[in-house]
């Protein structure tokens, strides 16, 4: 396990700001505390609820009044040691997002949220538990309860999507021909997990991608009973059932899709990884991303901004075309991999750079790289405003995003994209307003609890379709669960409630 954390952390004293143009005063009573870290029953890795800040007229802050100005304090009464960590983001738009990972189980938390000396809105919040910790394995046995406590949507369009190409699945011809198909040739792992177990198999050479897959199933199953489901996940970048496939299609899972193939998209394993390790070994994710936006949108540099490496001919082309136009476009590689490096057309390699530092720009870039720009939902959480290629390639959620809604497009050749830029400079106010819509669809549609539904409600729908018995198949191992707990939880549902 890795280092704890401390046992509480409290923020310092408050700091009086003022409301947007009104001068106005933090009032502890009018000021609001809301989320899913106020509820026992949905547990996540790292839990977090929402602080907004109003003044004593009933104006919400629109910048932050400081950011001392909450502080949190969590502890489980009765208990010596309240092993949580605690953290208190300021988003800087006069809301704050508190996130605190427990390191083990308690009977009940309580949660304390003050502006000096005086408690916020229904302060302090007591979470009737058992209120179980990440490595507690404590499955729901009920899961449409378990989809209530976590507020999860009926439904997920892009889900149905996916799903629809396949009206039942047969797990005993799939589980043949599926590796008969792509098993030599692609790195691939067949899963079936069976009275909330899971077992695996892998094909092909390069299968380390597994430990992210691994890692949301044995999450999973730790907090709710999962159907007996039997499928397989590809580990490569590139969607692998093609439209046009002469055979019958196959349901395959991976982590992008594209509009010429029927793959079923999972949200990313860098997306997945970050909700797991959020104050463990991550320090992107799209909580940190809204505390590090950069600077206000009036004084941010107005380049445009890209860096990566060059995984696609596309960026070879951005990059020209800031040499070209260095004073609006600032685009560089960081990696030369899969072309030549020219330095006379593509200047020298940089260096890395905090992601965070990103949003000292206003206008941020999102090219393809092999597949779909995996950084997309930490830039719609940043506050600049998004330029997206036009693209076949997509993850999980970019079906609900709206062009002009949520970001700028431009031409997947690049050949308007200084054109959509002079518009963003020319129409600023039109362009920050964009920039707020696609932080509120992250912040709305991106978070821990949105990716475990998604997982969850992807596997019972699959599931469904299912017309034989998912099977332990000949050469599956069992993918154990973590060991290393340093405080092992008592499961109510597993024992009697008193022994917690």
């Amino acid at each position: 396990m890795r280092g704890l954390w401390p046992l509480c952390v409290v923020l310092g004293a408050v700091a009086a700001g003022a409301a947007a143009g009104e001068g106005g005063r933090l009032s502890a009573e009018r000021s609001a505390v809301w989320g899913p870290g106020l509820r026992a029953e949905a547990a996540l890795p790292a839990r977090y609820f929402y602080v907004q800040a109003v003044d004593a007229e009933g104006q919400r802050f629109t910048s932050s009044p400081g950011e001392n100005a909450f502080q949190v304090k969590i502890t489980a009464p009765d208990e010596q040691f309240t092993r949580v960590g605690v953290q208190v983001l300021d988003r800087k738009d006069g809301s704050f997002l508190v996130r605190y990972r427990m390191y083990a189980s308690y009977k009940n938390l309580k949660i304390e949220v003050k502006t000096g000396d005086k408690h916020i809105a229904k302060s302090p919040y007591i979470l009737k538990g058992p209120v179980y910790h990440e490595n507690c394995d404590c499955p729901q046995e009920d899961s449409s309860a378990w989809l209530e406590e976590m507020n999860c949507p009926q439904i997920i369009p892009q889900i149905q999507r996916d799903l629809a190409n396949f009206p039942i699945v047969d797990p005993d011809k799939i589980a043949k021909e599926i590796p008969q198909r792509f098993g030599q040739r692609q790195s691939l792992c067949h899963y079936t997990i069976k009275d909330n177990e899971v077992y695996i198999k892998t094909y092909g050479e390069h299968v380390g991608f597994r430990i992210f897959m691994d890692a949301i199933l044995l999450s999973l199953t730790r907090k709710v009973k999962m159907p007996d489901v039997e499928f397989f996940v590809n580990l490569g970048d590139w969607p692998l059932e093609k439209k046009k496939s002469p055979q019958n299609l196959h349901p395959i899972f991976s982590w992008c899709g594209s509009s010429e193939s029927k793959d079923i998209v999972m949200p990313t394993y860098d997306l997945t990884d970050s909700v797991l390790e959020t104050m463990g070994r991550v320090s992107l994710d799209m909580m940190s991303v809204q505390a590090n936006t950069g600077p206000s949108w009036e004084d941010k540099n107005t380049t445009a901004f890209w860096r990566g490496r060059d995984s696609r001919k596309e960026r070879l082309e951005l990059v020209k075309l800031s040499r070209k136009y260095p004073e609006i476009i600032d685009a560089a590689f960081t990696n030369f991999f899969f072309f030549k490096h020219d330095e006379s057309l593509y200047g020298p390699i940089v260096k890395h750079i905090s992601f965070f530092d990103f949003f000292k720009y206003k206008y941020q870039i999102n090219i393809d790289g092999t597949v779909a720009a995996y950084r997309l939902p930490y830039l719609l959480a940043g506050n600049s405003v998004v330029l997206k290629q036009d693209s076949i390639y997509y993850e999980h959620f970019y079906n609900e995003l709206q062009p002009w809604k949520h970001y700028i497009p431009f031409k997947s050749d690049l050949s308007d994209l200084l054109e959509k830029l002079q518009w963003a400079k020319e129409h600023d106010e039109e362009a920050k307003n964009i920039a707020k819509s696609g932080q509120e669809f992250a912040r709305n549609n991106l978070m821990g609890d949105h990716i475990f539904c998604y997982y969850f409600k992807l596997f019972q729908e699959y599931a469904s379709l299912q017309v034989s018995e998912p099977k332990i198949r000949e050469g599956m191992e069992k993918v154990q669960q973590p060991d290393d707990d340093l405080f092992p939880c008592t499961c109510h549902r597993k024992k009697a409630k008193d022994e917690l």
